[in-house]
């Protein structure tokens, strides 16, 4: 008999996180909780558009949230998490990019950029905030739809502390 069908969003109401919401890569060895009560009581995702994260998710954009290092706990059971030093970015400043080496589920990225941040791969999390921001606007897709209240930067968006780069 097939198994149904899972990770539908919809079926985990936001106030299941209240206080936070855990998630783990594909293959398990890899569990994220990010310890934040204000995850869905307003807009906090950021969606972007950049060719190298476009990569790391595998998809059109990647789906992130950019927030306080001291609000995340990573665990690695099986020693698994990778971190790729991405040198290829506008800035000029290295993104390291961590993963699981044992089924590729991207992790988070960590850049000198937003100094006590972290940027947290949202497609692990049973549910996503909704995004606030888009970065890279001018590298979306002509068949790309928008979303609603969602503030598009053309380049680069510099954080919720910081104002847009170009």
């Amino acid at each position: 008999m097939p198994k149904e069908p899972t990770g539908d969003p919809k079926s985990h109401p936001t106030s299941e996180f209240a206080n936070g919401i855990t998630g783990s890569c594909l293959c398990g060895s890899i569990t994220v909780t990010i310890n934040d009560n204000e995850l869905f009581s307003k807009q906090r995702g950021h969606l972007c558009h950049c060719a190298n994260c476009r990569k790391v998710a595998g998809s059109y954009v990647s789906s992130n949230l950019l927030i306080e290092v001291g609000k995340v706990e990573i665990k690695d059971k099986n020693g698994t998490k990778k971190t790729y030093e991405d040198r290829e970015t506008l800035s000029g400043n290295p993104v390291y990019r961590s993963f699981c080496s044992e089924d590729g589920n991207p992790i988070c990225s960590e850049t000198s950029n937003y100094p006590g941040k972290i940027i947290m791969k949202l497609g692990m999390f049973p549910r996503i905030p909704q995004p606030e921001v888009e970065g890279f606007g001018l590298h979306k897709h002509p068949w790309e739809g928008g979303h609603d209240g969602v503030q598009v930067y053309e380049m680069k968006w510099a954080g919720p502390d910081k104002k847009p780069m170009a």
